[in-house]
């Protein structure tokens, strides 16, 4: 049995990028007396998601934001996936996902593949790729206890991915996200479930909490889901957090229960990596 005390949290985020960063450490401190293993961080949690604010926000692997973040999961001796923040790397800015061992070490790095580029007849319209470009890799990190994949908003709603994650032997798949009020109340919970169902893995949704001053609604609703689509627990749009003990244990019952992915025809058809 590999239990992992894991907590996401659904924060507010401010205009002033460290501003987030104490905010943050407030959230750490009261967790880490909660003897949590894996914390979990939303999309853009340094920067209001507005596609203008993202080359404004945006700093170099190792520059002075992300030097904060391994330090807190240093200080804290936290794995930390630290949901996502504007990237600048030569002349592009990414949307990416850094991720901290508990020595402050990163194991690993996401930049969203898939821009949210939508226009929703009466609902919302935004455009990822003004100002950000896309990344290319599927992430998945090694723990102690056991491979995570890692994967940002808008990217989960491709099953390919997920597929490629579990492949690789991902037994949780992570999202930060920002889903809207458009979206969140139609495919938020569905989505993870549908996930989780179809790949026999715990799914976890980190997002923002709703700020009725931005200029982006956050639906909100942080949550996760067990390998058999049960959700374990989810919140509704105020900040805070959620902890559950995930039992890694349970990823091998229900494949061994209802063995779907052994099930596949690759015979027939295969999913594989350029």
């Amino acid at each position: 049995m590999t239990i992992v005390k894991t907590a996401a949290i659904q924060m507010k985020v401010w205009e002033d990028k460290f501003e987030n960063i104490t905010n943050l450490e407030n959230y750490l401190i009261e967790l880490s007396q909660k003897q949590v293993d894996l914390v979990i961080l939303p999309e853009m949690f340094n920067c209001p998601y507005d596609t203008a604010n993202f080359p404004i926000y945006a700093e170099k692997e190792g520059g002075a934001f992300w030097k904060e973040i391994a330090k807190l999961a240093q200080k804290y001796s936290m794995y930390l996936v630290a949901g996502s923040v504007p990237e600048k790397h030569h002349d592009k800015v990414y949307n990416t996902s850094y991720i901290f061992n508990p020595n402050g070490k990163q194991i690993g790095k996401h930049r969203k593949m898939h821009l949210f580029d939508i226009a929703v007849e009466n609902g919302q319209t935004f455009k990822e790729s003004d100002t950000l470009s896309s990344g290319n890799e599927v992430t998945v990190v090694e723990t102690e206890f056991g491979k995570i994949g890692i994967c940002i908003c808008y990217d989960f709603r491709f099953p390919e991915l997920a597929r490629l994650m579990v492949d690789k032997g991902a037994e949780m798949i992570i999202v930060p996200g920002a889903f809207n009020m458009t979206t969140g109340p139609a495919h938020w919970r569905t989505l993870f479930q549908s996930r989780a169902i179809d790949n026999q893995v715990f799914t976890i949704g980190a997002a923002p909490s709703r700020d009725l001053d931005s200029s982006y609604l956050s639906w909100g609703h942080t949550l996760m889901v067990s390998p058999w689509g049960e959700i374990l627990e989810e919140m509704e749009e105020k900040p805070g957090y959620i902890i559950q003990d995930i039992d890694l244990s349970q990823v091998t019952k229900t494949r061994t229960e209802l063995p779907l992915l052994k099930h596949r025809r690759n015979d027939i058809y295969e999913l594989k990596l350029k």
